[in-house]
C-alpha cells in the first residue's frame, strides 16, 4: 500500500440490509425466595494464594443480600462481597458462615 491510501473493508453486504446483532440469551428471572427454601452450599477456593469460603447460589433481592452480607461480614468480623448470587468471604471459616446462615434460617444441601 503507498503512502496514504485507506484500506477499504466494505464487502457486498453492508448493516442496512436486513443484518443485526441479536442477543442469544434472554434476560433471566429471579424467583426471590424466602430463607428456608434455599439450598445452599459451601465451597473453600484458593484466590492468590488466600483462601476464600463461598456461599450459595442465594436466590434474594440485590438489597436483602446485601443487608444479609454486612451483617454476616459484621458478625463473623471477616471481609466479603456478594458477586453473581454468591457471597464470598475472606478466610477459611465455612463452618462459622454455615452455622451464621442457619441461624438466619437458610438450609444447606447435604455432602455427599
Amino acid at each position: 500500500m503507498s503512502k496514504g491510501t485507506k484500506l477499504s473493508l466494505d464487502l457486498v453486504s453492508s448493516w442496512n440490509d436486513g443484518w443485526s446483532m441479536q442477543s442469544d440469551s434472554a434476560p433471566k428471572a429471579i424467583v426471590i425466595e424466602e430463607p428456608s427454601k434455599h439450598a445452599l452450599v459451601l465451597q473453600k477456593e484458593k484466590r492468590r494464594g488466600k483462601a476464600v469460603s463461598l456461599a450459595g447460589p442465594f436466590c434474594l433481592s440485590d438489597e436483602d443480600a446485601q443487608k444479609t452480607l454486612t451483617l454476616l461480614k459484621k458478625r463473623l468480623a471477616c471481609g466479603g462481597a456478594y458477586k453473581e448470587g454468591w457471597m464470598e468471604f475472606q478466610g477459611d471459616i465455612g463452618p462459622k458462615v454455615r452455622e451464621a446462615l442457619e441461624v438466619l434460617g437458610f438450609r444447606f444441601k447435604k455432602p455427599k
